[in-house]
């Protein structure tokens, strides 16, 4: 019996020893899967809220354009009153407006800058570009200069062009997210 109760006691302790290591291998291997379960959904929720950072930025910078857009026609509008003093102050008016809703879409693109990818940043950059010659020409207009109202109608179809190659731009960037 002595030979059987070390016997039994060395399977015993080698039953145990495997269940111990057994354990800790299974313990091992779940942390290691915790792990990297836990990175993904990291990696996942990261992904996530960049690609709603980006929409929010792309969104903030058409809705400007759009009010822009609003005061050129509100513009367009004053530069085909005939001439007057008030005419001249609504046109400063407008000016003043402009330089404001200028410094929102600027604010606007520079978020898209941040915010990436650099195809749809380059394109924001484009279309705050955009809005350069409505601004040279209605400065041009309250200096007097010729031909200021026909340069303010042909700034249109660059500005709405670059609105519209942003918004392809912005489109196909958040198509790839």
């Amino acid at each position: 019996m002595g030979d059987s109760t070390v016997f039994t006691l060395a399977i015993a302790a080698l039953t145990g020893g495997t269940a111990v290591l057994a354990s800790w291998v299974t313990s091992r291997g779940s942390t290691r899967a915790a792990t990297i379960q836990a990175e993904i959904a990291a990696r996942s929720s990261r992904a996530e809220r960049l690609r709603e950072s980006r929409r929010t930025a792309y969104l903030d910078l058409i809705e400007q354009t759009h009010r822009m857009g609003e005061l050129y026609w509100e513009t367009s509008a004053a530069l085909r009153l005939a001439g007057s003093d008030s005419r001249t102050d609504t046109l400063r008016v407008l000016h003043d407006r402009e330089v404001a809703e200028y410094a929102k879409i600027r604010r606007c693109a520079r978020v898209v800058e941040l915010e990436g990818p650099p195809g749809a940043a380059a394109a924001a950059l484009s279309l705050q570009k955009a809005t350069g010659p409505f601004y040279e020409a209605l400065k041009a207009e309250l200096s007097g200069a010729p031909d200021a109202r026909s340069a303010f109608d042909a700034a249109y179809s660059p500005f709405w062009k670059a609105l519209e190659n942003f918004v392809d731009a912005a489109r196909d960037a958040h198509q790839t997210d």
